[in-house]
């Protein structure tokens, strides 16, 4: 055997990452150390016994009449809906079904422009016509939040031939928009609602939580159980209001992308993780926002830092908070959110979920405990004294809305020609650009590239943050349209 095939290097850093005993601010929300005794018996169940394939005892996804059909059901009664598919290839596929089932080639669809990749990437799939509303943005935190209703209302009204409209319950940072609001004008307008729940799922759980989109009569929703819900990750369903939808639709556009050969640890995760929230989800969630709000006083009460709380409810882009997301404002101090990532990582062992140019931000769950919640003030504390500087941290990228010359699709399938990264200002984009998390593209196919957004990319390769979407793995070309 030659010296390198001896060697395991996924698995071998695998299990190095392991054994460090990280405390874990991102997801999956079982956060590794389940407290509840059905999730912890199901965590500690050997993976091989789990792994396996279908058979007529344990049913088959792609046409369920057993077992799989029957949680599919309580799933579906849990989340206020009529139809569950389970998903095996995360919230991508369900966000990707559930656009590909409401929108046809040269439909138009009204989404934020903050949208996840696999949004724009349905978009490629479906030939629809992609029109962008622009969220509020937040020039403190560097980061955008939800749509106000007053957008949502002006675009309807400038397009009214529109089929569906997607919104995400809640953003990427907590943001939750008026979806009921929204929900009633769009249906008015004859238009399906489809909601971006990949970080909400939990709020179907809990009264203290934003309001759920499938409960308030949306017509989708595409839920991540193992963001913030205790399943496996990439587990995913995706939820279905039938009064003005065509379930059998839904079902093959589902049927295209799943796979023949889902994994039953997967499957099962999303059984056991209903079951929990059904039977404890209002207490757990109850403690994980006591704990998230002991985190955001302790944190606030250090100085130098601030941590958005339910004070910004009511302003533009914020018709509610999810408070169990702590986004983190850490630049006052001279650091980047994205240096504060790396020394809680390097340095204190912590892993939040992601560090931007002015904030980081920690996910509080159903899973944490609140030695952990203590480790990350007294870690932040300690930056502070040991790192602070005098630096002034320039302004971050504003996200606002990329002039899209020709549609995703369009773009996709288009003539292209690689030219250096440096000198495609003005040049329109064959390719996405995004940094992950949080999987929004900086720029998407289609969408002219501005010096803004060239010196963004600039900034985040300089910061070694993990981009994604090149060919080049480098970031050094990108594809561009013409031949």
């Amino acid at each position: 055997m030659r010296l390198e095939m001896e060697k395991m290097p996924l698995y071998e850093a695998l299990r190095a990452y392991i054994n460090q005993n990280t405390i874990h601010f991102d997801v999956p929300g079982h956060k590794r150390y389940p407290k509840e005794n059905i999730l912890k018996e199901f965590m500690e169940h050997s993976m091989l016994d789990l792994d396996v394939s279908s058979a007529k005892p344990i049913d088959s996804i792609g046409n369920p009449k057993g077992p799989i059909k029957d949680a599919s059901q309580l799933m579906a009664r849990a989340f206020f809906s009529d139809t569950a598919f389970f998903m095996v290839n995360g919230t991508t596929s369900g966000v990707q079904n559930m656009i590909t089932a409401s929108v046809e080639p040269r439909d138009k669809i009204i989404l934020p422009r903050n949208i996840h990749k696999s949004a724009m990437n349905a978009l490629i799939l479906s030939g629809a016509e992609p029109i962008y509303m622009e969220p509020v943005i937040d020039e403190a935190l560097g980061v955008s939040h939800g749509v106000t209703m007053e957008t949502v209302k002006n675009t309807i009204y400038h397009n009214k031939d529109a089929k569906s409209i997607l919104i995400i319950n809640p953003t990427y940072y907590g943001a939750a928009s008026d979806l009921e609001e929204i929900t009633r004008v769009a249906h008015d307008n004859e238009m399906t609602v489809l909601c971006d729940e990949a970080h909400g799922g939990h709020f179907y759980f809990n009264k203290n939580l934003p309001i759920g989109g499938m409960e308030i009569g949306a017509d989708m929703s595409a839920v991540s159980l193992h963001k913030t819900c205790g399943s496996l990750t990439q587990s995913s369903v995706l939820l279905c209001h039938k009064k003005y939808l065509d379930i059998s639709k839904v079902k093959k556009m589902v049927d295209l992308t799943q796979t023949t050969s889902p994994s039953y640890l997967l499957l099962s995760s999303l059984d056991v993780a209903r079951y929990l929230l059904e039977e404890k989800g209002e207490e757990l969630l109850e403690e994980a926002l006591q704990l998230a709000n002991y985190g955001r006083q302790k944190i606030n009460e250090i100085g130098g830092y601030y941590v958005i709380g339910k004070e910004v409810v009511g302003r533009p882009g914020f018709f509610d908070l999810d408070e169990t997301k702590l986004s983190i404002h850490v630049s006052s101090i001279g650091l980047t959110g994205i240096e504060v990532y790396d020394i809680l990582r390097d340095e204190y062992n912590i892993q939040v979920e992601i560090g931007e140019v002015h904030t980081i931000m920690a996910i509080v769950s159903i899973g944490d405990k609140k030695e952990w919640i203590d480790a990350l003030v007294f870690a932040l504390k300690d930056i502070k004294e040991r790192f602070a500087t005098n630096k002034k941290i320039k302004s971050a990228f504003l996200f606002s809305r990329p002039q899209m010359v020709v549609s995703p699709r369009e773009a996709f399938y288009a003539n292209k020609k690689t030219i250096p990264l440096k000198d495609s200002v003005g040049e329109i984009s064959g390719e996405s650009v995004m940094a992950y998390p949080p999987g929004i593209p900086i720029v998407a196919p289609g969408e002219k590239i501005t010096m803004e957004i060239l010196n963004h990319i600039e900034f985040l390769k300089n910061q070694d943050c993990i981009l994604t979407g090149l060919e080049d793995p480098r970031i050094e070309y990108i594809y561009i349209l013409g031949n």
